[in-house]
């Protein structure tokens, strides 16, 4: 594996990014921001862009509004009217464009406002008023139009409440150098205070609300409030514009169209469970309702900035996933060479097993005929390399005893089979049927922003022809802990199995499961640098962070080429 090019200081990336420092001239330190008012106790958020309007966001807390404004302040009848401004400066001095909104019971008392008529390519300042108190000061952007000589954008995954505080997205409210954050899903976890990362959750006094798994309505809605509430989800949200993938989290750990590995029968009908979580989704995060006619979950998007980049988004969940094979299932049918090869040809590369909806696909076929921009960047929730698990020696595992509950990882290792099959490994066919939209829409290779893993990853992709299809770059968790650390590998072996990975899978190129943090990609015309920004706990809010990793890809013609 190659070194670790640098590791430098959050305080003073190579960049010219001061993190940490005052924000940006003539605004306020928006990363220091706390809600001051009883009534906007989920700070504010913004997102889902174009290049003449944004998305605004905020919630009102009504329990305490009823108590304290009996009749006031615009309730009627069980509505509450806020009011909205929007700036090009933090002091609002002059103030471009304002309105109210109401918002009930039936919203859970969000408010989600597109303000249109912007120019594109522009910082915008943002707040909200009810009555006398003021929220805080949110900053967001539109999308540019023409030339374009750089895009930063930081990539966010599995933001897990109760496995620790949020400090990657504070080190990101405090990260100048960027214009968008994509978060690639996972940005709650359904799971009650008995599920995974309960115990953590209890030492940290950081316990999931409801305690119990996410299922109804009032529950999905419960559990987003509790994350908007954390300051640094606060900081973060003021501080940046959202562009949005969700994964499966958001709903039940693994879904498909017709049910979720998390999901049982005494839990009620999975369509009920679903379109409970996909509605409070759409009232909680700053993005775009859906179209009339056209159903919450299909949610896809794509995004140009100028003559840089496009980025597309796609989902994997809810609209065309058949459902996961489980390895259970064929345990004692994958004792031979000959029964593992026919296992991944017939059953992970059956081609009735689909991942991407028609249209979905029609979707990518439309967005990207034609396209000539300079980068074409894919948003995708789920890891899209091959990541067979290598043997046990390359694993360092053969003749060491390994912890308890890694049976599995032994298992796969010895028949050299993918690490998950909820990942596109476990929908081989699906995959080259993208890759081959890909390589027909004449886009030369593309990057690949994933999340889901928990790990840093640097990956190089390829069809099953061996041609080059682009690079994967994958984002760890923002406190989510990496998988082999969660199996309970010291942090000297984690380092040996990401090291084998990386040596012995071939698209592998660099691996971490060590840390929590985000990946910095900024973008110009040349290049594309990746910074691997890392915190160094997530178990107290005194963290520093800094950059573990770089990698750097440049074009050739439509080529390729990866530094790390």
């Amino acid at each position: 594996m190659p070194p670790v090019s640098r590791r430098s200081a959050i305080t003073g990336l190579t960049s010219g990014v001061t993190l940490g420092a005052a924000a940006l001239a003539g605004s306020p330190q928006l990363h220091s921001q706390t809600p001051t008012t009883q009534s906007f106790l989920h700070g504010v958020a913004s997102g889902d862009p174009d290049q003449t309007s944004v998305v605004i966001w905020t919630r009102i807390t009504p329990a305490v509004i009823v108590q304290t404004r009996t009749g006031s302040g615009g309730v009627n009848g069980g509505e509450f009217s806020v009011e909205w401004e929007v700036a090009e400066r933090a002091d609002f001095a002059q103030v471009l464009t304002r309105g109210t909104v109401t918002t009930n019971r039936y919203r859970d008392y969000t408010v989600k406002v597109v303000v249109d008529g912007l120019l594109s390519g522009q910082k915008y300042y943002y707040r909200f008023r009810y009555g006398a108190e003021v929220s805080v000061v949110g900053r967001t952007r539109t999308l540019p139009v023409g030339p374009l000589a750089q895009l930063h954008i930081a990539l966010a995954s599995c933001s897990n409440y109760a496995f620790g505080f949020f400090n990657a997205y504070q080190a990101m409210a405090r990260d100048e150098a960027i214009d968008f954050v994509l978060h690639l899903g996972d940005y709650i976890y359904e799971y009650g205070v008995d599920g995974w990362g309960g115990e953590t959750s209890i030492k940290l006094q950081r316990q999931h609300k409801p305690p119990h798994e996410t299922v109804t309505l009032a529950d999905y809605r419960t559990r987003h409030a509790q994350y908007k509430a954390d300051p640094d989800s606060i900081a973060m949200h003021a501080a940046h514009p959202l562009l949005l993938v969700w994964d499966d989290h958001e709903s039940a750990n693994n879904p498909w169209r017709h049910g979720a590995q998390n999901h049982q029968l005494h839990e009620g009908a999975w369509r009920d469970r679903r379109l409970a979580a996909l509605q409070a989704y759409y009232e909680w995060m700053p993005l775009r309702d859906p179209e009339t006619g056209v159903g919450r979950e299909s949610f896809w998007r794509n995004y140009a900035f100028g003559d840089l980049a496009a980025l597309l988004t796609l989902e994997t969940r809810h609209t065309g996933r058949s459902e996961q094979v489980d390895y259970r299932d064929y345990v004692d049918r994958l004792e031979t060479q000959s029964q593992v090869d026919r296992f991944q040809r017939e059953i992970l590369g059956d081609p009735q097993r689909r991942m991407l909806s028609a249209e979905m696909e029609a979707f990518i076929d439309a967005q990207l005929q034609g396209a000539g921009r300079r980068w074409q960047l894919l948003g995708n929730a789920i890891p899209l390399a091959r990541m067979p698990v290598p043997g046990l020696a390359q694993l360092g595992l053969e003749g060491v005893e390994v912890p308890e509950g890694n049976i599995d990882l032994v298992w796969k290792a010895q028949r050299n089979l993918p690490f998950y099959l909820d990942t596109w490994d476990g929908y081989a066919y699906a995959r080259e049927r993208l890759y081959a939209q890909l390589q027909a829409a004449d886009v030369g290779e593309v990057i690949v922003f994933t999340g889901d893993s928990h790990a840093f990853w640097a990956n190089r992709l390829h069809n099953s022809r061996g041609t080059p299809i682009g690079v994967e770059i994958g984002t760890a968790g923002i406190s989510s802990p990496g998988d082999f650390v969660s199996r309970g590998f010291a942090p000297e072996r984690v380092a040996e199995l990401d090291r084998a990975f990386a040596a012995h899978v071939p698209e592998v190129l660099w691996t971490s499961n060590l840390y929590q943090g985000y990946v910095r990609v900024s973008i110009t015309h040349p290049e594309i640098r990746c910074e691997y920004v890392a915190v160094n706990t997530t178990r107290r809010r005194d963290a520093t962070a800094e950059v573990v990793q770089t990698v750097v890809v440049a074009r050739h013609g439509q080529n390729l080429a990866i530094t790390l």
